[in-house]
């Protein structure tokens, strides 16, 4: 990665590391530096958790400073809508999933506990970012954001090219702490039976479990073909709600604080 301007935007930074393909730049804020305070302390890039709008324009000022391009930030609802982003985009658009072939845009999604994923074509002629909760990611019948993706995506739409595809999994709510009902279990097994796996039951909890988001996903990418995967390995020092003082968390903070803010993911082409 370059070498980035001295800003508070930067000492937020933490890139991703993957075999990216060259022109190709990825990563992820956190909490470090920013202007919020209360229970969005720090970089907060939410719009929409209730901090001060001032200091969240200067964040996302920062934070297009530090990239040397311009973050395309989507309104996030737990679906599986993917968007082409140009450079007439506008802000905002109902999305969880983005993809683009422009230099200069990137393609930016806001977590504080759901999965970013950030994607690469082999040739850096392209690259998509993915916003996938549990919701996102299990779908409808089995189709959800992922599905949705390579169906949008033109670097992802035959599944042979899919394997030579860059995929990085970034930080969410660990196997330890992401306690879920039976529903949500149901969700995934009942188009997967080996989904089970990303479960286990909480002791004396009858219907409760504890889910490997990350791993779910991981396994949902390969069932699509895709093969090129790093970044979160569902060990503790890729979870959220472990990670206080570095990462935003709405199961850890949410309701002991009445809200948190959210980190962001971002890839783009130079």
């Amino acid at each position: 990665m370059t070498a980035a301007p001295d800003t508070p935007a930067w000492a937020s930074w933490q890139p991703a590391v993957a075999d990216w393909p060259a022109g190709v730049q990825a990563g992820h804020t956190t909490r470090l530096g920013g202007h919020s305070q209360g229970p969005w302390a720090g970089f907060n890039l939410g719009d929409h958790v209730g901090d001060d709008p001032q200091a969240v324009a200067i964040h996302r000022a920062e934070l297009a400073q530090g990239l040397g391009a311009t973050p395309v930030f989507c309104r996030q609802v737990h679906g599986a809508t993917v968007v082409r982003l140009t450079p007439n985009s506008p802000q905002g658009l109902e999305a969880d999933a983005s993809w683009t072939d422009a230099p200069g845009l990137a393609c930016t999604m806001m977590v504080a506990d759901c999965l970013p994923l950030l994607l690469a074509a082999p040739d850096g002629a392209s690259v998509a970012a993915v916003h996938a909760g549990w919701r996102g990611l299990a779908g409808v019948a089995g189709q959800g954001v992922l599905e949705a993706l390579v169906q949008a995506w033109p670097a992802a739409q035959a599944r042979a090219d899919r394997a030579a595809l860059t995929v990085w999994l970034g930080p969410c709510i660990g196997p330890q702490a992401f306690e879920v009902g039976e529903e949500v279990r149901t969700a995934f097994v009942q188009h997967d039976p080996g989904a089970t796996a990303g479960f286990r039951p909480v002791p004396d909890h009858p219907g409760k479990h504890w889910a490997d988001l990350a791993w779910l996903a991981r396994r949902r990418l390969q069932a699509l073909g895709f093969k090129r995967l790093s970044g979160n390995d569902s060990s503790p020092a890729w979870c959220t709600v472990a990670q206080p003082s570095r990462l935003f968390s709405h199961r850890r903070d949410a309701a002991r604080l009445g809200s948190t803010g959210r980190f962001a993911a971002c890839i783009w082409r130079d």
